[in-house]
C-alpha cells in the first residue's frame, strides 16, 4: 500500500497552493499580478502578456496559453517550464476581503513530482514575497 505523498493527489498529480493577505484593494493587487516586475519572476521576459482567453505567451523559461481571464479576479493558465516533459495548470486569484485587504492566492497542478512541486512552492513563495516588497516600498 502506497504512503499518501504531500501535494500528491490522485486527478491532478502533485499541485501547490500558496495565499497571502495584503494591505491592499483587489485593484492595486491586480495590478501588481500583472507588472511586468511580477510576471518576469515566475513567467521571464515576456514580450508581451496579453490578458485574454485563448492567447498564448513564451519567454526563455516556458510557454503557456491563458485560459480564463476574470479581471480583478482570476487569471487561470497552462505554462510548461523549459524543461518539463509536461504542461502545468496555474490558477492566480484575487479574493477581495474588505476595502484594504486582500488575498494573492497561486494554485498549481499537474506538477511531475515532488522536487518540482518544492520547486514551484518556493517560486510562489518569493513571488509574493516581491509582492510585499513593492507594497512596502510604496507606503
Amino acid at each position: 500500500m502506497r504512503e499518501n505523498v504531500v501535494g500528491q493527489t490522485k486527478a491532478v498529480g502533485f499541485q501547490i497552493g500558496v495565499r497571502r493577505t495584503f494591505p491592499i484593494s483587489h485593484k492595486e493587487a491586480w495590478k501588481l499580478i500583472t507588472s511586468k516586475e511580477v510576471l518576469s519572476l515566475w513567467l521571464g521576459n515576456v514580450k508581451s502578456f496579453p490578458l485574454q482567453k485563448g492567447e498564448t505567451f513564451s519567454s526563455e523559461m516556458g510557454k503557456g496559453e491563458i485560459r480564463v481571464i476574470k479581471p480583478l479576479q482570476q487569471i487561470r493558465l497552462t505554462w510548461q517550464k523549459e524543461k518539463w516533459e509536461k504542461t502545468s495548470t496555474v490558477q492566480i486569484r484575487i479574493l477581495h476581503k474588505e476595502e484594504n485587504k486582500t488575498t494573492i492566492s497561486f494554485h498549481q497542478e499537474h506538477l511531475s513530482d515532488e522536487s518540482v512541486r518544492e520547486e514551484m512552492k518556493e517560486l510562489w513563495e518569493k513571488v509574493l514575497n516581491l509582492i510585499k516588497e513593492q507594497i512596502e516600498s510604496a507606503e
